[in-house]
């Protein structure tokens, strides 16, 4: 399998698009409202990086109501050529990554989603604020916390909104086991574990090369577990210990982990004990486990469909493609103000970087590490 995308890209092979409910909330889903016609304004967006999750982006976006590919960037003119055939993007809405802080003065664009390697986020994300323009940047949103938190005070100074590709806070069934936990259906929350990931393919892709990943698969798939953990849990952690296994150092050359235990600690006495790797397949589970309840998803960060139990019984939600809602909600946040049930903003990326770069630290020292978010 040769990258996270893949390994995404088949958990899906058998997802269904639904058309999308603009308004959709897990617990307030009405079948009859799919399909009404949406009178609100467009976002506009342009799309940088146009590789495979770009495309799949631009493909879910066919179907958004609240949001319109308007434009492109790229290093690569035949990619341009290609896109602007296949999404009848004109001439003047395409740059590339010399001019593309052009778009202070193209009112056809609102928004920028960076879909660069993780290396060139921090600099890109802060031209497109600097430009006026609102960025979407996929995770993980940088390379380390410093980083992170230099890009949302850039978007402030601007004030432009700063979002980060969260696709799974808008997913019906993951919002449904945080509706049930927030209500108190499970009880005290106890634990929580996850399990991310998959074995990488071609040793020579960016995503193994330190200077454009800013490490390995704990950036390319652990962050779902250490995202998921906060979320399910509903707490923000205290402390995280790590231990990591290298068993291929020719492929995962120092700076680039392998396959990383972390734990989390929870100001409420929960625990988390999770993995990331880039060497086992078919791990791709959360599980929640209450005084009074459990949930479980399996797969839980795939494109889908999510599948889902709790002590109650199967969860049922519809799947919509993961991109198409996510794009629609976050053009709501954007443009009218919405509040998102799991927050997708640059703080929250922060947040996961700063534990990232705990848990670098605690593999290197041996030692548990203090968190504060």
């Amino acid at each position: 399998m040769k990258s996270r995308r893949d390994f995404l890209q088949r958990a899906a092979a058998s997802a269904l698009a639904l058309p999308f409910l603009s308004s959709f909330k897990t617990e307030q889903y009405n079948p009859e409202a799919y399909g009404k016609q949406y009178q609100g304004p467009i976002l506009r967006v342009a799309i940088m990086g146009l590789g495979s999750y770009g495309s799949r982006v631009a493909e879910a976006m066919k179907d958004c109501k609240q949001a319109k590919l308007t434009g492109v960037i790229s290093g690569t003119p035949s990619k341009i050529k290609d896109w602007q055939s296949k999404y009848s993007i004109p001439e003047k809405n395409c740059y590339n990554y010399e001019n593309f802080d052009n778009i202070k003065n193209n009112p056809d664009i609102d928004a920028v989603y960076v879909i660069t390697p993780n290396a060139l986020h921090h600099d890109q994300v802060i031209r497109v604020a600097k430009a006026g323009k609102h960025v979407i940047c996929e995770k993980p949103m940088a390379i380390n916390a410093q980083e992170g938190q230099q890009m949302v005070d850039a978007c402030k100074k601007a004030n432009v909104k700063l979002l980060v590709g969260y696709r799974m806070h808008f997913e019906p069934k993951t919002l449904e086991i945080v509706r049930m936990r927030k209500d108190g259906e499970f009880g005290k929350i106890l634990f929580f574990q996850g399990l991310s990931g998959f074995t990488i393919g071609d040793p020579n892709q960016w995503r193994l090369n330190k200077q454009l990943a800013g490490g390995g698969a704990m950036m390319d798939i652990g962050i779902y577990s250490i995202n998921g953990a906060r979320y399910m849990v509903g707490e923000e952690p205290i402390w995280v210990t790590a231990q990591e296994t290298k068993n291929n150092p020719q492929k995962f050359k120092a700076g680039v982990d392998e396959t990383i235990q972390f734990q989390l600690g929870f100001p409420g006495g929960a625990v988390s004990s999770c993995l990331s790797t880039y060497s086992m397949n078919s791990l791709d589970r959360f599980f929640l486990n209450g005084e009074k309840g459990y949930a479980e998803l399996q797969p839980s960060t795939g494109y889908g469909p999510i599948k889902g139990r709790t002590h109650r019984g199967e969860l049922d939600q519809p799947h919509v493609t993961h991109q198409t809602v996510q794009m629609d909600e976050m053009a709501g946040i954007i443009l009218q103000g919405k509040q998102p049930i799991v927050p997708v903003d640059g703080e929250e990326g922060v947040k996961d970087m700063k534990i990232i770069d705990a848990i670098y630290q605690a593999v290197q020292s041996g030692k548990k590490v203090e968190l504060k978010l």
